[in-house]
């Protein structure tokens, strides 16, 4: 039987989770009468309280951490923040953000959360440095890496399917006719456009295909810092896969400007599924990443770990699936115009 969140009793109720939240803890912030309406209604909808006494632990405050140059308005990580915040107000948690500055990663300072001992737990998304997030880890508390994962860190972490997404995605340029293809994205700046690079690589060397260098282009430098203009090979191909939708709109936009078209000329596919400006240009296609249920089994994993839960760490990979938009076709399209 499904579990009754503190989203769907808001929703009966006609108020947040939030305020469900702080109606099911006993906290301040509403009238007794609305109190009142939201015990009733999670008692008639079957809500089920945290047991205290199996060990799981209560309403905590968790902190989220997430690099600087991983958060802005057209980000992944902005939308993947909110839902991640949403799951854990459903769990009956409280969220607390702090972006981490590149200075404060470069001097191995800890995060302010951390110092003032303000949370019972964190979770981090996006790349660090690895000696400072090994830094964070060796503080002792409860932790879990989202969206990247360090096989040396004793820590739980939560991926994409990211090798078989770009796999998938190479695969079907391949079925369609394309031989010359490139990729797009700094396969040393995060694990996971590292994954993604190898799923390209797979692809072409099951179909018996050709890696060329000149066409792995680099988006980013190693401190995850966008570059402004994408350098395009003097012998260009026909396809491009690329580690992230924003990156696969701003190719399109310099192809664009450099009198190509996208997907006569040249085909190309993200990652992610996400696009915060719609409209503009012919759509990406891409890999969906679900992460909802990345969020979800984040949140599960850090409970599991500050209710004391003992066993090995391990990363949980996240399936996912491709949508095919406008931005790639078949090989030759230029030929049959």
């Amino acid at each position: 039987m499904k579990k009754v969140t503190t989203r769907e009793i808001g929703k009966t109720v006609g108020v947040s989770a939030v305020t469900v939240s702080r109606a099911l803890t006993g906290r301040p912030g509403m009238s007794e009468a609305v109190r009142e309406k939201i015990l009733r209604a999670a008692e008639e909808m079957g809500y089920e309280w945290p047991d205290q006494g199996t060990g799981a632990p209560g309403h905590l405050d968790i902190g989220i951490l997430i690099p600087e140059t991983f958060f802005h308005a057209n980000s992944f990580y902005t939308n993947f923040y909110k839902r991640l915040v949403q799951q854990l107000t459903e769990a009956g948690h409280y969220a607390m953000l702090e972006l981490v500055k590149r200075e404060d990663e470069d001097g191995l300072r800890l995060p302010r959360m951390l110092e003032n001992q303000r949370v019972k737990g964190i979770i981090l998304m996006g790349q660090t440095r690895k000696d400072y997030s090994r830094m964070i880890v060796g503080q002792g508390m409860p932790m879990v890496f989202l969206d990247y994962y360090d096989e040396q860190a004793s820590a739980d972490a939560v991926v994409g399917d990211n090798t078989y997404g770009a796999y998938r995605l190479t695969s079907h340029l391949i079925k369609n006719g394309h031989t010359r293809i490139g990729f797009v994205g700094n396969y040393r700046a995060t694990s996971s456009i590292m994954d993604r690079y190898l799923g390209f690589c797979r692809a072409l060397l099951g179909h018996d295909l050709p890696l060329r260098m000149d066409w792995v282009l680099m988006d980013r430098d190693v401190n995850n810092v966008l570059k402004e203009e994408i350098l395009l090979p003097e012998e260009m191909p026909t396809a491009f896969v690329c580690n992230c939708d924003l990156v696969a709109r701003k190719l399109i936009d310099q192809l664009t400007a450099a009198g190509y078209r996208v997907p006569e000329d040249i085909s190309v596919t993200g990652y992610d599924d996400f696009e915060m400006e719609t409209g503009r240009g012919p759509g990406i296609s891409t890999f969906r990443v679900d992460t909802d249920a990345m969020a979800d089994i984040a949140v599960k994993l850090l409970m599991d770990r500050c209710a004391g839960l003992r066993k090995p760490f391990g990363r949980t990979v996240i399936g996912g699936h491709p949508v095919y938009r406008e931005s790639e076709g078949p090989a030759g399209m230029q030929a049959r115009d």
